[in-house]
């Protein structure tokens, strides 16, 4: 009996280790986006933009961002980024040369003042975009519009 109670404890403590050591799910509907995407919109700071960030699974985090001017140049040598446009439009200045290049928030995270030369891809809802690392990029919106996305960012391997 002892033995019986013994393999079945052991049975739910590796069942319950397998549990634990799985990714929690994530789902955010059409309709809840765009009810985060309006109550951003009224969040807005003084860079132009307003984010949440929907989870972080530390290896990998889902954030939505608004924005309604361009955004700060920037560049992540271990961060691969992959954007799910919501709303609005813009354009994505992607490589080039990040003039006046300075240390961001973390090892190998690098901010500008802005992009000299690269390609300029426009945006639109329902665009997916995957930006390498260690290619300098810039979100840029036209005066009076917004840009609304889900970016995924995770580990460059």
């Amino acid at each position: 009996m002892n033995r019986i109670l013994s393999a079945t404890a052991l049975i739910l403590v590796g069942a319950g280790a397998m549990l634990t050591a799985q990714s929690t799910f994530g789902r955010w509907s059409a309709a809840e986006l765009m009810t985060r995407d309006e109550a951003l919109s009224h969040k807005v700071g003084p860079d132009h933009s307003a984010r949440e960030t929907l989870a972080d699974y530390g290896d990998h985090r889902f954030r939505l961002l608004y924005r309604d001017a361009d955004g700060v140049p920037e560049q992540h040598d271990g961060i691969v980024d992959v954007v799910f446009v919501q709303s609005g439009e813009g354009m994505l200045q992607l490589g080039g040369t990040l003039v006046g290049k300075r240390a961001g928030s973390g090892p190998g995270e690098y901010l500008g003042t802005r992009l000299d030369g690269g390609e300029r891809h426009p945006l639109l809802p329902g665009d997916v975009v995957h930006i390498p690392a260690a290619i300098p990029h810039s979100f840029l919106v036209p005066a009076g519009q917004h840009i609304t996305y889900v970016l995924v960012k995770f580990p460059a391997k």
